[in-house]
């Protein structure tokens, strides 16, 4: 018989999955956010869903905005009739990617800013596609665009490129993630001299509950799972702690009522060597809530913590 010492496994340190704290809610009804940093500045984007989907918004028109995460201002909203937006800084100019008119559209609008208030819009088309959620990331002086979609099986993630934000190209059906089940709620990242695209995606599991997870891949093509799956999973003491003091009685009490098998749409950015995170949530039927979360340590450590080498 074997000695236990003889297993090639013995005496290994398991990896240590990065540590994220989770701080809490922060909104009601908010979904689609993007934390991102503009002018040395640390704002949300946020998706601001029509009344039927969103009590705080007066209007069935939905529309974006951003909000300066320290003194809470607002900018004047944009971008209206659009949805399920993203935001991506670069080169001092700010970008928001939304679906036109309609969810599952194949109208899409690239809006651009010099300050967050006055914003050029320019369309985009991909005939034919479903458009849901997107992601921008920048790679060897390319963007390439993540087009959440109901290509396949609902949802996969395309892809898409351009040199300058506006016109884009649709890759090959062989750029895409996870044909053969579904992949929700993304987010597309890079890193400097990293020769790897991360997307946070959600992942189905059994009996109708849903984990965010984080895969990367050198060409958008193959794709390598963290062994460390899931990054966030559904805690309902841990999400519902409060993290914003203004919210009311009556959304405190939605928060304590609601059902949370569910955390989606992780989105993050770096600030001043943190890395501060939004996910969204609760049912995955229409009843949803944002919450903030951090890693104490930049971006970089964290996308390499869920990975060896």
């Amino acid at each position: 018989m074997k000695a236990i010492t003889e297993n090639p496994h013995y005496g290994k340190r398991a990896p240590k999955k990065p540590a994220i704290r989770k701080l809490g809610t922060v909104q009601c009804d908010m979904v689609e956010t993007t934390p991102v940093v503009f002018g040395g500045k640390l704002y949300r984007f946020e998706y601001v869903r029509p009344a039927s989907r969103n009590e705080a918004n007066p209007s069935e028109r939905s529309h974006f905005r951003f909000r300066d995460l320290y003194s809470n201002a607002l900018t004047a909203p944009f971008g209206f009739d659009h949805h399920l937006g993203s935001a991506f800084s670069d080169s001092g100019e700010m970008y928001v990617i939304g679906v036109k008119e309609r969810w599952a559209g194949d109208a899409l609008t690239v809006f651009r800013s010099k300050d967050l208030e006055t914003w050029e819009a320019f369309p985009v088309s991909f005939p034919g596609l479903e458009c849901f959620n997107t992601g921008v990331a920048k790679k060897d002086g390319k963007y390439v665009l993540l087009i959440e979609t109901a290509s396949f099986v609902p949802f996969t993630f395309r892809f898409a490129e351009s040199t300058d934000m506006i016109h884009w190209t649709l890759l090959p059906d062989d750029y895409a993630f996870q044909k053969d089940r579904y992949a929700g709620g993304p987010a597309l990242y890079t890193l400097p001299d990293d020769p790897y695209y991360y997307v946070l995606y959600l992942e189905a599991c059994p009996t109708e509950k849903y984990v965010t997870s984080i895969a990367r891949s050198r060409d958008l093509k193959e794709w390598e799972y963290s062994p460390l799956n899931p990054v966030l999973a559904y805690d309902a003491e841990e999400d519902k702690k409060i993290a914003n003091p203004f919210l009311t009685p009556h959304e405190r009490e939605r928060i304590e009522r609601a059902l949370d098998v569910n955390n989606s749409d992780m989105e993050m950015c770096e600030f001043l060597g943190r890395t501060v995170i939004t996910y969204s949530w609760g049912n995955q039927h229409g009843i949803e809530f944002l919450a903030e979360a951090a890693y104490e340590g930049p971006m970089e450590d964290l996308l390499h913590g869920f990975f060896e080498g």
